[in-house]
């Protein structure tokens, strides 16, 4: 399974579908995608079946910087939120 991206505008978002596994071979595709839109982005995970750990602290990243993850799986959710509280546990 690869990864797919699907582009559409609506109005002043750029929506990116994503369909199939994010791994970390695909972080720097997803950012030069990303890059240059002064629109708010929106990553739609609807169809996001796996993720490594790059993967997700890619999309936390993502978050805190502005860009909407819309439709996550419970399971994707909850490793960003173990992530983001990673840095602090170590503290």
């Amino acid at each position: 399974m690869v990864l797919r991206i699907e582009k559409a505008a609506r109005g002043q978002v750029t929506i990116l579908r994503l369909s199939g596994r994010i791994q970390s071979e695909h972080v720097e595709e997803l950012k030069a995608q990303m890059e240059g839109y002064t629109r708010k982005i929106v990553l739609d995970l609807a169809d996001v079946k796996l993720v490594d750990r790059d993967a997700v602290c890619f999309l936390a990243d993502c978050e805190a910087n502005g860009v909407e993850l819309k439709q996550c799986s419970p399971y994707i959710r909850d490793w960003i939120a173990r992530e983001r509280l990673k840095p602090q546990q170590e503290s």
